[in-house]
């Protein structure tokens, strides 16, 4: 899965605290680093809506099908997906899981079937048949493109949801890597998200909820 930052809120912790300190009218308490004291400050209080003023746009690449349909039940995000709709899909690509990689009599079903799902969406169109329909025979494993917009305390809440043990593999560690280059622009904001790298999940020390 490749994961790139298209665009981010320019200093966006200076800006939420700035459009926090406005419920307060405590402008005079901002220096250099007073946006971490209080970007803590809210987040522990559980004071989250002044996150929203920051967003993040990513596009991701090589994730699957299965994935992007878990990915877009997070609503409150903006979303462009490749349409299968109108993209030839008769060299897709595809995601498998390690557990049949690694499992030589179920990688061998798992690749005749996607060499099968090939063909016959070949065969469809060559008969003329209209891509959004010869899409049905498409399986959730073939690869999909999609970006995603989100404010901050959206992404907390997705990380929250999809980097716990409990989420499915792909759509963790695609949150997982998410996660990291917030922590890298936006430190202060998700710096209670400690990362396992050893087991590949990540929690908030916090116990509040987003």
């Amino acid at each position: 899965m490749e994961i790139k930052l298209l665009a981010i809120t320019p200093d966006p912790e200076k800006l939420i605290e700035e459009a926090g300190r406005t419920c307060y009218l405590s402008f005079d308490r901002m220096s250099e680093d007073s946006h971490k004291k209080f970007i803590r400050m809210i987040i522990k209080s559980g004071h989250h809506s002044v996150l929203e003023h920051a967003y993040a746009t990513f596009r991701i690449k090589g994730g699957s099908r299965g994935f992007t349909h878990q990915l877009v039940r997070h609503r409150l995000c903006s979303f462009s997906q490749q349409s299968q709709r109108y993209v030839n899909e008769e060299h897709f690509s595809f995601v498998m899981p390690d557990s049949i990689a690694n499992n030589p009599e179920a990688k061998a079903i798992y690749n005749n079937f996607m060499d099968a799902s090939r063909e016959n969406y070949k065969k469809l169109i060559d008969l003329e048949i209209r891509k959004e329909d010869a899409r049905f025979v498409l399986p959730q494993g073939v690869e999909s493109e999609i970006v995603i917009s989100a404010n901050f305390r959206e992404w907390r809440h997705i990380f929250q949801e999809r980097c716990a043990k409990a989420a499915q593999w792909e759509i963790r560690k695609g949150a997982i890597e998410l996660l990291k280059i917030l922590k890298e622009k936006a430190p202060t904001v998700f710096e209670d998200f400690i990362i396992d790298e050893e087991n590949q999940t990540a929690a908030s020390a916090l116990k509040i909820a987003s």
